[in-house]
């Protein structure tokens, strides 16, 4: 199933992301966690590969089995570091072969101890090109890309940030999905921008509940998003107090999410940091009051 036709504003799909555990217990909770959320009914999950490729065994293994035993359509991230053509392309049959029908291709970071990206040799640069690489070698996927409302860290503006997005999506991607945000107000601006540059297919806003407070940080450190003051002083007042933590950002998200399902998003993607009780205290919420 293409995740493209899943996205609907008319009946919205609830998605949600997980990386490759380090150790054999950790893929077995993880699965165990794919399980108690799959009442949910999932649109799709997606499976996310390691910097530099580390996981990339890992990432076809989970996505393979996960499609396989639940019945949940899966997506493989793919990214262009640590490959060369010939290496991708060996990845796309795997994928195909295992008859997954979508992948979310991405540049990717660098290798972990290294602070620039740098193409490998016989490889890509950009996300763009193995977007094209897909299309021109005529693979039969269902192309996702990512996006950055708040604009890329290593862009020098969201106006050029943008214009790298529609070289991806002039590629041949056919949905976009969000990079974390904590206002809503960074989605709807981006939406409207990415509309006014002819950037036309669906674009799924990306929602991580704040479990942790110092995990939040380090993640909003790494990729520019924003805490808005208000909720950033509320977490500070309860950062040593983990249930309250929870509560308070099961909460932010609930409310985030109702008002992007209130104005027509096509589906809402969770990262669940491989845990899977916030994520299904949002969506019950949600549904308790639909």
């Amino acid at each position: 199933m293409k995740i493209r036709n899943r996205l609907n504003p008319s009946n919205p799909c609830f998605s949600f992301e997980f990386f490759p555990p380090k150790t054999d217990e950790g893929t077995e909770n993880l699965l165990k966690t794919v399980e108690e959320l799959a009442p949910l009914e999932p649109g799709f999950v997606s499976v996310t590969y390691g910097a530099g490729g580390s996981t990339r065994e890992k990432t076809l293994g989970l996505v393979t089995r996960i499609k396989q035993t639940t019945g949940i359509e899966s997506m493989a991230h793919l990214t262009c570091v640590g490959h060369t053509r010939d290496e991708l392309r060996e990845v796309l049959q795997q994928l195909e072969a295992a008859k997954l029908d979508n992948v979310l291709v991405l540049r990717g970071d660098p290798p972990r101890g290294q602070t620039t990206f740098a193409p490998t040799p016989g490889g890509f640069r950009y996300a763009s090109e193995l977007v094209e690489f897909i299309r021109e070698e005529d693979f039969n996927f269902c192309v996702g890309g990512a996006c950055y409302p708040e604009g890329h860290v290593e862009t020098e503006s969201r106006d050029e940030d943008l214009q790298h997005l529609k070289a991806k999506v002039d590629a041949g991607l056919d949905f976009i999905i969000t990079q974390l945000f904590f206002d809503n107000a960074f989605y709807f601006d981006f939406v409207e921008r990415a509309r006014r540059v002819g950037i036309n297919v669906p674009i799924v806003p990306g929602i991580m509940p704040i479990t942790n407070v110092e995990q939040v940080q380090r993640f909003t450190r790494l990729c520019g998003a924003t805490v808005p003051m208000r909720l950033g002083l509320q977490l500070d007042r309860v950062k040593d107090q983990p249930d309250a933590v929870v509560q308070l950002g099961v909460a932010h998200a609930t409310v985030q999410c109702m008002e992007l399902l209130s104005r027509g998003v096509p589906g809402i993607h969770f990262y669940t940091l491989n845990k899977s009780p916030a994520t299904r205290m949002i969506l019950g919420a949600l549904r308790s009051r639909s």
